[in-house]
């Protein structure tokens, strides 16, 4: 059983910075696509950044050049570190894997493994 605990999330100001984290049971960030999506408030929930098992990593372009996807195998933690931040950033975050083999994706639905989610708040 995959097991996703997230942490990190909080309030802040806008412009400032956070890292989220994502423990996840053992093996699992280095055999699986692993990604963090976000839910707005009101919206459905869409995916930010992946990271194959390789170390390929993808972003949305909403995201691209303040979001930085990363893992750590050896720690079984997935990170993401979170820039410039801005109020439409405002979302519960959510660290997700997807079953061994699986090309990463955007599909929600695709994802059979999700945390719990850590809320980031962001204040102008």
């Amino acid at each position: 059983q995959v097991r996703l605990v997230e942490s990190g999330g909080g309030s802040v100001q806008a412009g400032g910075s956070l890292r989220l984290s994502c423990a996840a049971s053992k093996y699992t960030v280095s055999s699986r696509c692993m990604a963090w999506f976000r839910q707005l408030p009101g919206k459905e929930r869409e995916g930010v950044a992946t990271i194959d098992p390789d170390g390929t990593t993808n972003y949305v372009d909403s995201v691209k050049g303040r979001f930085t996807i990363s893992k750590d195998n050896a720690q079984d933690t997935l990170y993401l570190q979170i820039n410039s931040l801005k109020p439409e950033d405002t979302a519960m975050y959510y660290c997700a894997a997807g079953p061994r083999g699986m090309s990463c994706t955007w599909s929600r639905s695709s994802f059979n493994h999700w945390g719990q989610g850590t809320q980031v708040s962001v204040s102008s």
